[in-house]
């Protein structure tokens, strides 16, 4: 399955700070209707994310419903994005 959709990339200080896109709501929806095929627990689905020319391997995590995808340092510094920026992003989970 590939999803594509836009997205402000956000800070959660949490534990350790991570940077995040909030998958949106259809796209969560169609991400529920294969999770239980795809996650390795915890609710977890492992991804690979492009943004730009960059691709790397990730998992969503669950949040509030949907899912979140975490933005990982070497997509920031590739590709020059950080917090607030709108990116679009390439979603690729093998269902």
């Amino acid at each position: 399955m590939q999803l594509r959709f836009s997205g402000a990339i956000w800070f959660w200080r949490g534990p350790a700070p991570f940077h995040f896109v909030t998958v949106p709501p259809t796209e969560s929806g169609m991400i529920g209707d294969v999770a239980s095929v795809v996650t390795y627990g915890w609710g977890m689905i492992p991804v690979t994310v492009t943004i730009g020319s960059t691709t790397v391997t990730t998992s969503l995590w669950p949040k509030d419903g949907g899912y979140i995808v975490p933005i990982k340092k070497v997509l920031q510094d590739r590709e020059s994005v950080t917090i607030d920026d709108v990116v679009d992003l390439t979603l690729d989970i093998d269902a």
